[in-house]
């Protein structure tokens, strides 16, 4: 059975009225982005030491961190190298305080002009940040975006595939796949399937970055592409993004349609 995991700050912005809501709701798996106007890893020690005590409480498990990082073009590499060195390295250090094991990267941002030697740039950036991963046994999830080098689902698998590392896998969002004139499901989650590590949910009816909509009403097929998930065993949740105000009205509606799609897809084996 496909499990249901959700970002804390698509519930609410409060951590914890998040996971009280998110728990009155059978969720048990939470990922964390923000908490209140701060994004991971830079929030103040009391967040930090409130994260673990909401994880006791409610007995919950934390499933990623996502720290927002690799999102500038690889000619800003300065500001990418700073991430790579400190941002990462934090995150990392809080991954393991909580018992995470894996962390939400992007895949780079393209320069308008590009210039010879960038795609080296972004593999050595990603090279280095797969091996500070690996060496503390978390997982690096790179999301698909438009406009980025990740971006489809053949093109991120191609470059995973030149990596070639357990310790850098996809965080496939097949919403953010629509408009990179790939189809997300089937072909872009065909061509990643065997290095997707993570799910996001959310659905668009134009464009993931201008306008969402709740799951089942955009361009995403969401049925087939979650009676695959569960077909080929990729993995044993996803993560719901919900994206649409307002939030616990929508997060809520994502969630019944979701276990209308689990439910389905498991009737039909």
């Amino acid at each position: 059975m496909l499990e249901l995991a959700i970002v804390t700050d698509e519930i609410d912005g409060d951590i914890r009225k998040a996971i009280e809501l998110g728990t009155s709701w059978g969720i048990e798996k939470y990922e964390i982005r923000c908490i209140g106007p701060n994004r991971i890893p830079a929030i103040p020690e009391i967040d930090q030491r409130l994260i673990g005590q909401l994880k006791d409480e409610y007995n919950i498990t934390y499933t990623a961190l996502s720290p927002g990082i690799f999102k500038l073009p690889i000619s800003h590499f300065n500001e990418l190298k700073h991430e790579l060195e400190h941002i990462l390295p934090r995150t990392l250090e809080l991954a393991a305080q909580i018992g995470v094991k894996k962390v939400i990267v992007f895949g780079f941002q393209r320069d308008e002009k590009e210039l010879p030697g960038q795609k080296d740039k972004v593999m050595d950036l990603m090279a280095k940040a797969e091996n500070m991963a690996r060496a503390n046994n978390v997982t690096l999830l790179v999301e698909n975006e438009p406009g980025f080098w990740f971006d489809t689902g053949r093109n991120s698998a191609h470059l995973l595939g030149e990596i070639n590392s357990p310790f850098l896998r996809a965080n496939w969002d097949p919403a953010n796949a629509i408009g990179t004139g790939e189809k997300p499901y089937p072909e872009g989650y065909e061509a990643l399937k065997k290095y997707i590590g993570n799910v996001h949910a959310k659905d668009t009816d134009s464009h993931a970055l201008e306008r969402c909509v709740p799951i089942g009403e955009g361009l995403v097929d969401w049925k087939g592409q979650i009676k695959a998930l569960i077909d080929d065993r990729i993995v044993p949740y996803i993560t719901i993004e919900t994206h649409v105000l307002p939030l616990v009205e929508k997060s809520i509606q994502n969630i019944e349609t979701i276990k209308k799609y689990i439910a389905s897809a498991v009737a039909d084996v």
